[in-house]
């Protein structure tokens, strides 16, 4: 069971000061699909004075911590119409190739897959893909595309999606548990603390009152995953076996009667909040960048195109997708808006709980680099064009966060990735369609670009 940075790991504060310098860097992704409602998105002002739109209000305590970028365009999403050419190539900035069935080609290496392959070595996990709903596989006939497409924004190789994992209990395993000991009921029934607490209590009867301070908030952070990730579940679990018993009940009865309980699991169904299995996913990832367990990750909020139904959200009753083809309709309007603010919700939890993980005299947060976004702008037009962005962590102070950047129009989003690789120390000279580093990053006094 790796550990957080400690300072008993240090001999003095210039040694403390040196760490943090040198801690490691993390990349993470958070994907949204289908776009936002882009009249509640977009900041007022630019540079350090700006104010957070409605949308993105909940970062409010870490607007210090963020970058927004405005303008910005992934050239080769416009090679086909729909969804699929702006998911899957979101991080390789290439053109995926047409087809409807498994030979999918996406054109080039993902930008996290591209950072573990610098940084894997270093780590137990060279990267962690997660998501809350599984691979999509059917055809879409609409436009002629395999869904698989919608499904995947990490490319190992052109041909290559990672596997997500979607089961929070084995995202969990494969940061704190071998091989081994997952294949063993005894040990993997034990709560990962009860294995290693000899060990725990040796340690803490050594290491000073701060170190003890971050050993007891460690520990508790696993501590309630785990008993979190226990009751998720069985929570689904009970809902699952609740419906099938149900179901078998049912089939004794008549058609008609079937009918109406087909559509009452339907409309229960379409309404599960699903909150706190994705706050599970997101604490999952912070304390693998916590341990430095691994340094790269790539959550998806759910497929694209992803029918998932937002009812639990106050003031929504719909699917995500269909809300997203809104018509300019004002009440279909304001319920997209309020389903982008529970993804951006989210994303304020991740970045605060990284904030909240000291790192010497940075924090996690300190060291990172969250991006937040989609492959497109308003769902409503399959918009490639100003898409949603958000840039959490400073890369090691690399960046100068606290401010919106607003670009010329179409400024290539390749050169956001072309700027982060080069914050990792990866060569590159081309990466999709940019072969420079995005500017006004590292500048304190830079609004962008526009006018410039």
């Amino acid at each position: 069971m790796l550990l957080p940075l400690l300072e008993a790991m240090e001999t003095s504060s210039s040694a403390q000061t040196k760490s943090a310098e040198l801690a490691p860097l993390r990349f993470a992704t958070l994907y949204m699909p289908n776009g936002v409602n882009p009249n509640a998105w977009t900041p007022k002002g630019a540079g350090k004075e700006f104010e957070l739109s409605p949308t993105l209000a909940p970062l409010i305590n870490v607007k210090d911590n963020i970058l927004v970028l405005t303008d910005l365009m992934n050239k080769n999403s416009i090679t086909g119409d729909g969804h699929y050419v702006k998911v899957a190539p979101f991080l390789t900035g290439t053109a995926i190739t047409k087809t409807t069935g498994s030979n999918l080609r996406c054109g080039g290496i993902s930008l996290d897959q591209l950072i573990a392959q610098h940084v894997g070595n270093f780590t137990p996990l060279p990267s962690l893909e997660l998501s809350v709903e599984t691979p999509t596989t059917y055809v879409d006939t609409n436009v002629g595309f395999t869904a698989l497409y919608g499904s995947h924004i990490s490319w190992s190789t052109p041909t290559t999606p990672v596997t997500r994992e979607v089961n929070p209990q084995l995202a969990f395993d494969r940061l704190f548990r071998s091989a081994s000991s997952t294949k063993t009921s005894n040990k993997r029934d034990k709560s990962i603390l009860d294995l290693v607490i000899d060990d725990a209590k040796r340690l803490q009867a050594k290491v000073g009152i701060s170190d003890k301070q971050k050993l007891d908030e460690y520990f508790e952070a696993v501590r309630s995953v785990e008993k979190r990730i226990a009751f998720d579940s069985a929570r689904r679990k009970h809902e699952v076996l609740a419906d099938a018993t149900a179901r078998l009940e049912i089939e004794k009865l008549g058609t008609r009667i079937k009918s109406y309980y087909n559509d009452a699991i339907a409309i229960k169904q379409r309404g599960i909040d699903h909150t706190e299995q994705v706050r599970i996913m997101l604490d999952i990832i912070a304390l693998g960048f916590w341990t430095d367990n691994t340094r790269v990750a790539t959550f998806m909020f759910g497929n694209e195109v992803s029918g998932r139904n937002f009812s639990f959200v106050p003031g929504v009753s719909g699917g995500h997708h269909q809300i997203s083809h809104h018509e300019n309709d004002k009440s279909k309007m304001a319920e997209y808006q309020r389903i982008n603010l529970w993804h951006i919700q989210q994303y304020a939890y991740l970045l605060e709980r990284l904030k909240s993980m000291r790192e010497g005299e940075r924090t996690v947060l300190d060291n990172s680099v969250i991006l937040f976004g989609g492959g497109m702008r308003d769902g409503n037009a399959h918009s490639p064009n100003n898409l949603p962005l958000v840039l959490g962590g400073s890369a090691g102070k690399r960046f100068v966060t606290g401010r919106h950047l607003v670009y010329q129009r179409d400024t290539p989003l390749c050169s956001l990735y072309h700027a982060i690789l080069g914050a990792f120390d990866i060569p590159i000279v081309k990466f999709g369609d940019s072969t420079s580093d995005l500017p006004g990053l590292a500048d304190a006094n830079s609004s962008g670009t526009k006018g410039a």
